[in-house]
């Protein structure tokens, strides 16, 4: 067995509650379980020091002293994640990590800014450098209307392009996003992949959340956990819930933060909707325990975008055995994937009584099918496992 020098740079990682952060853990046990030497890069705002150095099972994770990026506002997250890599090369300068002898170096995207320490470390170690992309930016920004084409979004552009410059590999999340790249795959010494999303089992330990002693006890219950942003386009779970409030069968169970959390949580009050209740964001260990008591899981992004995603949420899903409603944009890779291993329901235009009409033909599938849970338990291990996730990449890496 080939053992690497393997350096992982992101800029999540627990106790971060992202997905993001979820996925990056799971990948740096599954590389030190294969047996790999890796040490991961996290800029981390609250740290006191320019640094600091700890091992969790057999994984050295450097945390580096960084500007705050997140729930700021978007001039200063610009100002903050492009300062991001200078300041970790900066705040490393007297410690004793060393920065060279790597075998290869991963980064994790979004976000789109930390090519500079990578291409540092890069050069260094003479190795190749592997970018694993999980959002086209500025691409889906300018889909969804957040961003016009002007000084901004060219500004991003260079960025992006400067990261895909430093890469010897690029790994997108599925075969429709490979026409982002068609340009760059064209030089010498280049690799276009896809690696599939990851996300390792986890033992249900419990959950805060006990849906048997609120109001959507014995109902059938569809769970939304994760961000609820502009991307997401979640005005629709209101939609959804309100067209089926006068059913006492079923629930919705909403959990988690985003921009758009107060706004919806104001409109279902105002809606009168007796079914479906708000939760904080909960600890990443909890959730299997949340999914243990819930019947569907919502995949939600907005129609607006073009690239393509699969979400770190589904995979949850599919770990835990649930069958999915997912509503997405048209040509959606996911929309294939889903029908073809007969694990839910898409939806991709139309109206909210037809999205209302697939969700009530999920439940009766749920309750006839017998071996949905287990086609989504086979997919998760056949597909979007950790272990497959990291084979992939050292193959690229050597």
């Amino acid at each position: 067995m080939i053992s690497l020098r393997i350096a992982l740079i992101a800029d999540a990682y627990p106790p971060l509650r992202s997905s993001a952060a979820v996925q990056i853990r799971d990948l740096s046990l599954a590389f030190a379980k294969a047996g790999h030497d890796l040490t991961v890069f996290i800029p981390y705002p609250e740290l006191k020091e320019s640094f600091d150095i700890e091992t969790q099972s057999g994984v050295t994770i450097v945390k580096i002293k960084a500007l705050k990026t997140k729930d700021i506002g978007y001039l200063g997250r610009v100002f903050a994640e492009f300062m991001m890599p200078y300041l970790m090369m900066l705040n490393l300068r007297y410690s004793n990590i060393k920065l060279d002898g790597f075998d290869g170096v991963v980064w994790y995207s979004p976000t789109i800014f930390l090519a500079p320490f990578v291409h540092v470390l890069k050069l260094r170690s003479g190795c190749k450098a592997y970018l694993i992309i999980r959002d086209i930016f500025p691409e889906w920004a300018l889909d969804m209307g957040l961003m016009r084409i002007g000084i901004s979004y060219y500004f991003l552009k260079l960025i992006a392009y400067y990261q895909y410059s430093v890469a010897d590999v690029i790994g997108v999340q599925t075969k429709g996003n490979e026409f982002y790249f068609s340009t760059w795959r064209n030089k010498i010494n280049r690799r276009l992949e896809v690696l599939q999303n990851w996300l390792s089992s986890t033992a249900n330990v419990g959950c805060s959340i006990n849906i048997s002693t609120t109001k959507l006890a014995n109902r059938k219950v569809f769970v939304y956990a994760g961000n609820m942003g502009v991307a997401q386009g979640v005005d629709v779970l209101i939609d959804l819930a309100e067209s089926m409030n006068e059913l006492d069968s079923v629930g919705f169970i909403i959990v988690g933060r985003g921009s758009e959390v107060q706004r919806i949580k104001e409109d279902s009050v105002r809606r009168d909707l007796k079914n479906i209740l708000f939760y904080d964001e909960i600890d990443p260990t909890e959730i299997p325990g949340l999914y243990a008591q819930c019947h569907i899981g919502l995949v939600l992004l907005d129609s607006r975008h073009k690239t393509h995603n699969i979400p770190g949420k589904f995979l949850s899903y599919m770990r835990a055995g649930l069958p999915v409603l997912a509503k997405v944009n048209q040509g959606n890779d996911l929309v294939e994937l889903i029908n073809r291993y007969k694990v839910g329901q898409t939806f991709t235009q139309g109206s909210i009584s037809e999205l209302s009409e697939l969700a009530e033909a999920l439940m009766n599938e749920v309750d006839l099918d017998l071996s949905i849970s287990i086609r989504c338990k086979e997919l998760a291990d056949k597909m979007f496992s950790s272990e497959v996730a990291v084979k992939q990449i050292v193959n690229a890496l050597i």
